[in-house]
């Protein structure tokens, strides 16, 4: 198994790569030890390279549009999730509040802890 630091860009992409390969491995198999590793170092990696300052002005919307800018999600992938284009908008523009479940899509799908999501926020009804 060789697996090395993640310090650039492209080796974190890498590392994507190789967790995708090796998702689902069983648990205790040399994927599955491997899968654990690479979630170890890509998590150091994005905690240094793009540091989220949780603050009382943080909320989950701020989570899904620094997702969107920084780390290669699409609105259009986001509306894939939730199920269709005007409900993704809805969210982003805050007039819809998310649900659990698609706090549970969003986190599996993209592998954003669903710690991130579930604070509260502010909803701007429509007048």
């Amino acid at each position: 198994m060789e697996i090395r630091p993640i310090r650039t860009d492209e080796d974190h992409r890498a590392a994507l790569n190789d967790i995708d390969a090796c998702w689902g491995a069983p648990e205790g198999s040399e994927e599955g030890e491997r899968l654990d590793v690479l979630l170890a170092l890509v998590d150091a990696y994005e905690e240094k390279r793009w540091p989220i300052d949780i603050d009382e002005n943080f909320d989950p919307i701020d989570v899904l549009n620094h997702a969107i800018e920084e780390l290669g999600h699409t609105q259009a992938e986001l509306a894939e999730l939730l199920g269709s284009r005007s409900r993704a908008s809805e969210i982003l523009s805050r007039r819809r509040a998310l649900t659990v479940e698609m706090i549970h899509k969003i986190s599996k799908a993209w592998k954003i802890s669903a710690d991130l999501l579930v604070r509260p926020y502010r909803i701007d009804h429509a007048a």
